[in-house]
C-alpha cells in the first residue's frame, strides 16, 4: 500500500519545471546571438544593446516585486540581493556614456515581454513567481557561463560586465535553496499548472528576443 501511494505521489514542482524546461536549457548556448556573442564574434555593440533590453525587463520585473511585498507566496521569492538594475545601470553608463538613457530604446519583442510581464506579475503569486525563477536562476546558472565567456571574449576587467556578477551569492547552493522555497509553496495543482505555463511563456519572449537581437546583427 506505501508503496502505490510513493508511485502516485505527484512529482514536486521543481522538478515538472526542470521537465518543462529541459529543451530550452539545453539549447540556450546554441542560440546564434548567444553563441555569437559568446566567441567574441559580434560587436561589442551588440552586447550593449543585450544588456540595454535587459535593463527594460528588470525594471518591470523589479517593479512587480515591490508590488508584491504584501503576497504571502510571492514575497517568499523577493530576494533583493538579486535585484540587477543597479548592476545594469553601471554597465550601461560604461557602454554608452553619462547619457546611457537617451541612447538605448526598447525593441518590439522586449516591450512585448514587458507588457506580459506586467499583465501575468503584478497581481498573480504564480505569474511573478515564473518570471522571476525563469530570469534570476538563468541568471546564476547559463548566465555566469556566458558572463565568464563575455569577460573573455571582449576583455572587460573592472567595469562592463556587472550584470553578471551576483555579490554575496553563491549560484549552486542559491539554486538549491531557491527549488526547496519552490517545492514549499501550497499551490493547487491548477496553480502550478498556471506557473509552469507561464514560464513557458517568458522563455518563448526570451527567445523572440534573442531572435530579434540576431537579427539585427547578423
Amino acid at each position: 500500500m506505501s508503496f502505490l501511494a510513493d508511485f502516485s505521489a505527484p512529482a514536486p514542482l521543481s522538478d515538472r519545471l526542470r521537465e518543462i524546461t529541459r529543451e530550452e536549457r539545453a539549447g540556450a548556448r546554441q542560440i546564434p546571438f548567444i553563441a555569437s556573442l559568446a566567441s567574441g564574434r559580434l560587436p561589442m555593440a551588440a552586447y550593449a544593446e543585450l544588456l540595454a533590453q535587459h535593463w527594460f525587463i528588470y525594471e518591470t520585473l523589479e517593479l512587480a516585486a515591490a508590488a508584491m511585498t504584501d503576497d504571502p507566496v510571492a514575497r517568499r521569492f523577493v530576494h533583493p540581493e538579486l535585484f540587477r538594475i543597479p548592476a545594469l545601470e553601471s554597465d550601461l553608463r560604461f557602454l554608452f556614456g553619462p547619457r546611457w538613457q537617451s541612447r538605448i530604446a526598447a525593441l518590439p519583442a522586449t516591450t512585448t515581454y514587458c507588457t506580459r510581464i506586467r499583465s501575468a506579475a503584478f497581481d498573480h503569486a504564480t505569474g511573478y513567481v515564473a518570471h522571476h525563477c525563469t530570469r534570476y536562476l538563468g541568471d546564476l546558472s547559463g548566465g555566469q557561463w556566458l558572463g565568464q565567456a563575455v569577460v573573455e571574449a571582449y576583455g572587460f576587467r573592472r567595469h562592463g560586465y556587472r550584470f553578471f556578477v551576483f555579490d554575496g551569492v553563491d549560484p549552486p547552493l542559491f539554486r538549491a535553496r531557491y527549488r526547496e522555497r519552490l517545492n514549499a509553496v501550497r499551490w493547487t495543482r491548477a496553480e502550478q499548472d498556471a506557473f509552469l505555463g507561464e514560464v513557458s511563456a517568458a522563455y518563448r519572449l526570451n527567445i523572440d528576443l534573442l531572435t530579434e537581437l540576431w537579427a539585427g546583427w547578423s
